[in-house]
């Protein structure tokens, strides 16, 4: 047992009321606190991918109560991966809203930001659904928190709609777990697994169906797929900059359980499930690929494009998680690393663009302050978010057409992809036409008193260009490890012989030993 796998919840979980208690109203001891521990979660995260790149299996039991009977938090090279993934990204959003000054609108900032880490990272390395349910909802009430940073009507109006809609996918949740219990007896993920593979064959399985129908439905939700995507656009349109862009690890969280439960405990195999994923979570995936590029298309202000380019990038991604295959599952989660950091690059991209005109409508104006870089990183995130070559985002999309050829679906898949891709580069387009290059031939307003974004808020948005560009140079390196990953996923008995701490081989899900 190693006590490292639990400083990633602890340290965000402790800070926190440290910041609120300690430092309420003393900004700069915040922001070195805050800095300070993402730092350290960043070094956490790469030591813990470190020690599981081998096929370790790390294992905490909170009490040293054992499994299942106690809450065990559980490292292997897909939780400790999105980990590292999640703090990255957090240190730089962290940079940027300290640079643009966003955290000195709302005095609790930095302890959200807090609570939103502990949330998201326990929902990575726990190993039991129940505690799932339990930090998806510390990161949402985190996250309501933070939706309504700065006040204002339309951002309230937001907050309340993502706040109902998630609201459902809690009851819903709940129901599928109560109904998982009444079924098996237990909510630890390794030994549901044992204990839904050893059903025996025609036993009555429709209370267990059904759990894992609502499951798949609350994770759905979760990931926005479409026609479960509807508290999207406008929350995080309407969210601050930061707070958006750090949401864009959020909707991985969805996908992430979609892969963790129906790899492991709900394999396609299994009798009890047998083609519940497959035969709709697919289609629907493609759908979301579509609706997405159309809403790029359709966008008329900056920021709804964005949205509806998180609404594609998870089709994407869920059109590779829904041919449950190795092959897709590697391709999904290196197309979940890139679609995160472009994510969060754009949305902070439309922030300084924010902050040097007037209206975020696809309309000219007079030209923006410090237009030139930032048109830049716009131009460099419209090529990662599109899957234009040469970065990561059209390795990714390779990734995800190469496993589509072996699906029944593989026209379809080609075809959305292909033609969604085409769609988005002509939205991305327009819109980097109209609000940047076509604004210099509209004369300045002398009146305008816009200002350059500073040097740090550039940083941030920097930070996660140069990790994007380091994912793309070490594609090889990183596909290979997404790989070993997905056969990780596919051959569970390593983690479940951890977990349960059983000493000889177990029956493998999947028909192995």
């Amino acid at each position: 047992m190693t006590h490292w796998l639990i400083v990633p919840v602890v340290l965000p979980a402790l800070m926190a009321p440290f910041i609120v208690l300690a430092a309420r109203y003393h900004l700069s001891i915040q922001r070195v606190m805050s800095v300070a521990t993402m730092l350290a979660l960043v070094a956490l995260g790469a030591g813990l991918m470190w020690q599981t790149s081998d096929g370790t299996v790390l294992l905490y039991q909170l009490g040293d109560w054992a499994a299942p009977f106690g809450i065990v938090l559980v490292g292997d090279r897909l939780s400790t991966m999105m980990v590292l993934l999640t703090a990255i990204l957090a240190l730089f959003v962290l940079i940027y809203a300290i640079g643009s000054g966003w955290d000195t609108r709302g005095r609790h900032f930095h302890a959200l930001y807090q609570f939103q880490l502990m949330g998201i990272l326990g929902a990575f390395l726990t190993g039991d659904l129940f505690n799932l349910f339990v930090f998806f909802e510390v990161l949402l009430i985190a996250s309501y928190g933070l939706m309504i940073h700065a006040g204002g009507n339309e951002r309230l109006k937001a907050g309340v709609q993502y706040v109902l809609f998630n609201l459902l996918g809690s009851t819903l949740f709940l129901f599928a777990l109560g109904s998982i219990y009444a079924e098996t007896g237990t909510l630890n993920m390794a030994d549901l697994a044992i204990r839904v593979q050893g059903l025996e064959p025609g036993a009555e399985t429709a209370g267990l169906r059904v759990a894992a129908v609502l499951l798949i439905l609350v994770f759905a939700i979760k990931a926005a797929l479409v026609p479960l995507h509807f508290w999207l656009p406008s929350s995080y349109a309407e969210a601050p900059a930061p707070v958006a862009a750090l949401f864009a690890i959020m909707t991985k969280v969805g996908a992430y359980a979609i892969i963790r439960v129906y790899t492991m405990v709900f394999p396609a195999e299994i009798e009890a499930t047998a083609g519940l994923h497959g035969t709709w979570l697919l289609p629907l995936a493609l759908v979301s690929v579509a609706v997405g590029a159309l809403g790029i298309l359709a966008a008329k202000k900056l920021d709804r494009l964005v949205t509806f380019a998180v609404i594609s990038s998870m089709g994407t991604v869920l059109v590779a998680v829904g041919m449950f295959s190795q092959v897709g599952i590697a391709a999904a989660l290196y197309y979940m690393l890139h679609s995160t950091l472009a994510a969060a690059i754009l949305f902070l991209v439309v922030d300084l663009t924010r902050h040097g005109r007037d209206t975020l409508q696809l309309i000219t104006r007079a030209p923006v302050a410090g237009a030139a870089l930032t048109a830049g990183l716009f131009f460099f995130g419209a090529i990662a978010m599109t899957g234009l070559p040469p970065l990561s985002g059209f390795l990714g999309k390779i990734m995800v057409l190469q496993a589509g050829f072996a699906q029944p679906a593989a026209v379809w898949i080609f075809s959305v992809i292909l033609i969604s891709s085409l769609v988005s580069v002509v939205g991305f387009g327009r819109a980097g036409s109209t609000v940047y290059w076509k604004a210099n031939i509209v004369e300045p307003d002398p009146e305008s008193e816009a200002t350059a974004p500073s040097v740090m808020a550039y940083a941030g948005v920097g930070g996660l260009a140069a990790v994007l560009i380091l994912l793309t140079v070490f594609a090889g390196q990183v596909h290979s490890y997404t790989q070993a990953t997905s056969a990780q996923l596919f051959a569970p008995n390593t983690y479940l012989s951890v977990v349960l701490e059983t000493p000889g081989k177990l029956s493998d899900p999947k028909g192995g030993e």
